[in-house]
């Protein structure tokens, strides 16, 4: 891919942002593509188009999954899928295995963050080491100095200074058969990697363990070409950025890693004496409101149950039995055929062939858009030549009707 030099008009306009703006500077981490503070990622994002030229970038305004699923690409279609965040935990196992796939046809992947997710790092055969996971506030970050390195040759400055916010974070696990370290970080004496590349089928995914380098303050000190170097291993193939700001709509059962994400903030309250004053502050509190309030100031009041509905309770009953014998692919055929009446009943349409004709059909009655009727009826027709179902399987061909049905 052709890398130009970063706009210095984009440089100057930054700087006199950060120069004579606010008098109190937000020196915490937030890696936002519109963020002009100092650990924002406005620059390198607006200067994505002249980096990538003559490639498009996109801003994605979903969730990577759902992009995928509602968009019809060509079937020779290849391009660059770009994450530089904190984390990326709103990309469920169902979006990885998606975007390998992408890749594994030839597109390309590049993936900077300071904390992998292990679904993320199983997926990828890695494992990262963090010296400095202590260290969350700007005070303690302000410390972390440090050298990165480029392997490649051709790279005429192979070394480059950070003075802070560098944390010791590096590779400590990959597969050597089909990866190759592009980049190093010195630690305690010792070049460790931070920067792999993963060849995957025809194409290849960029990991990376740093991404405060493509935040305003270091493009504007002097260390935008490691930037512009680290890029430019991208093929010159369209830009699919992800400012992770949505999760998935078709799959929300995964739309959170609980364990790991209650961990992080409990962990980031606790090192932060302030935050654990507040803790025990709102826990002390919460005694007392129900220390004064346990008795009641008035005679409750009985609820009258309206009538119930047994019909409901019937329904309720049968599909527990199935739930319980596990037969999963029973209630996907009760599912299925109840959509299919609700398409002739409804939008009075044939459900005899389910083809091109129908789907075109169906879409045009029921307003909802080609590509996600097209994806539902694919789904039901492979679902039907299933001989065995998971509960899964059904909660989300569940989900999928209930959405395309809800449409006027």
């Amino acid at each position: 891919m052709r890398i130009q030099n970063l706009s210095i008009v984009s440089f100057l306009m930054v700087m006199s942002i950060l120069l004579v703006g606010c008098n109190r500077t937000n020196w915490r981490e937030n890696f936002r593509e519109k963020s002009k503070s100092p650990f924002g990622a406005y620059i390198i994002f607006e200067e994505s188009n002249d980096l990538f030229e003559p490639a498009k970038v996109l801003n994605l305004e979903q969730n990577i999954y759902d992009y995928f699923n509602w968009t019809y690409f060509e079937e020779d279609y290849k391009f660059n899928y770009i994450c530089i965040k904190n984390n990326a935990n709103k990309i469920t196992q169902d979006g990885i295995d998606l975007i390998l796939d992408y890749v594994k046809d030839g597109s390309h992947a590049f993936f900077s963050l300071n904390d992998f997710s292990t679904k993320l790092e199983k997926a990828l055969q890695i494992e990262t080491t963090n010296l400095d996971t202590r260290s969350y506030s700007p005070s303690h970050l302000k410390n972390l100095k440090g050298e990165l390195k480029l392997n490649n040759p051709d790279f005429h400055q192979q070394s480059f200074q950070y003075d802070r916010n560098l944390r010791r974070n590096y590779f400590s696990s990959y597969n050597p058969t089909n990866t190759i370290v592009l980049g190093t970080q010195n630690i305690e004496g010792k070049e460790e990697p931070t920067f792999l590349k993963i060849y995957h089928g025809k194409g290849a995914v960029y990991v990376h363990t740093q991404p405060i380098v493509f935040t305003n303050y270091n493009m504007l000190n002097e260390n935008h070409t490691y930037v512009e170097n680290v890029l430019s291993y991208l093929p010159d193939e369209d830009v699919l950025w992800d400012p992770q700001i949505r999760w998935s709509k078709i799959n929300d059962s995964e739309n959170s890693d609980s364990d790991s994400n209650a961990g992080s903030v409990f962990v980031f309250f606790w090192n932060n004496p302030s935050l654990k004053w507040f803790l025990y502050l709102g826990f002390f509190g919460l005694l007392l409101f129900m220390l004064f309030n346990a008795r009641r100031k008035q005679r409750a009041i009985p609820v009258i149950e309206p009538p119930k509905n047994s019909t409901l309770e019937f329904t309720h009953t049968i599909s527990n039995l199935y739930l319980k014998n596990e037969s999963h692919k029973n209630v996907i055929e009760k599912k299925i055929l109840f959509f299919l009446e609700k398409v002739r009943t409804r939008y009075l349409i044939d459900t005899h062939n389910l083809n091109k004709e129908f789907i075109e059909k169906l879409a045009m009655k029921s307003g909802n858009e080609l590509s996600k009727t097209k994806y539902l009826i694919n789904s039901i027709i492979a679902l039907n030549k299933k001989e065995m179902c998971t509960e899964e399987d059904v909660m989300t061909l569940n989900k999928m009707i209930d959405n395309f049905l809800k449409q006027k």
